[in-house]
């Protein structure tokens, strides 16, 4: 098996990557590489409105037969799962699975939205998404269903959005509000820092808010 391209994406470090894709507007851009960068690869892809990504952990290892179960941060890390009902990158095979909104395909890049991916993720496959088949109204979710995630409000202290883009902080803020911290990791009053775009943005939660104190340009 072999990358067939790298995804450009927002997020340097591993931390603050949404835990499912779909959850922000955030872009991220795929970019094919020879010999897969030809238009006649990609011709058709532009009549659908989402993708399935097939991707590598590339900066995660590879779990053995002795590791078939993690423990998912959505139930606190303390609770044991079969690695195969859980969408942990610690796998057999370092296989990740998103599906994504297609904006905009340019040439050989594709520019999407709503991506989960680590900058420089390798790419192994595309197959559109087919809403006629795929598309499951009944399924039910496991364990997943007895979570219940909740977005927190985002305030910018110190004048810390000064002089940036409006854009670069409305991404912040959806990724932010997602609260990035393990969920048995709930401290507060804890300092955090989240590689985003070309900044370091340091954070903070207080009364169940996130404060940024401080955007560094990197």
């Amino acid at each position: 098996m072999k990358s067939i391209g790298l995804i450009h994406s927002p997020f340097k470090e591993k931390f603050s990557i949404p835990r499912q894709p779909g959850l922000t507007s955030l872009t991220s851009t795929i970019e094919l590489s020879p010999p897969f960068d030809r238009s006649e690869a990609l011709a058709g892809l532009e009549l659908f409105s989402h993708v399935w990504v097939i991707f590598l952990f590339h900066e995660t290892n590879s779990t053995d037969e002795k590791s078939l179960s993690v423990r998912p941060p959505r139930l606190g890390g303390n609770q044991k799962q079969g690695v195969f009902a859980t969408r942990s990158p610690f796998r057999p095979n370092n296989i990740g699975l998103s599906l994504v909104k297609i904006l905009k395909i340019d040439g050989t890049k594709i520019l999407i939205e709503g991506g989960d991916f680590l900058d420089q993720t390798p790419l192994l496959d595309l197959k559109p998404y087919l809403p006629s088949v795929e598309s499951i109204p009944e399924a039910t979710g496991g364990w997943t269903d007895r979570t219940c995630d909740q977005n927190l409000e985002v305030l910018f202290e110190n004048n810390s959005d000064c002089d940036i883009d409006k854009e670069i902080i409305k991404s912040i803020r959806e990724v932010l509000s997602l609260d990035p911290r393990p969920s048995y990791h709930k401290d507060e009053y804890k300092n955090y820092g989240s590689k985003l775009f070309n900044y370091d943005v340091h954070w903070l939660v207080k009364n169940r808010k996130i404060h940024v104190t401080e955007i560094i340009r990197l």
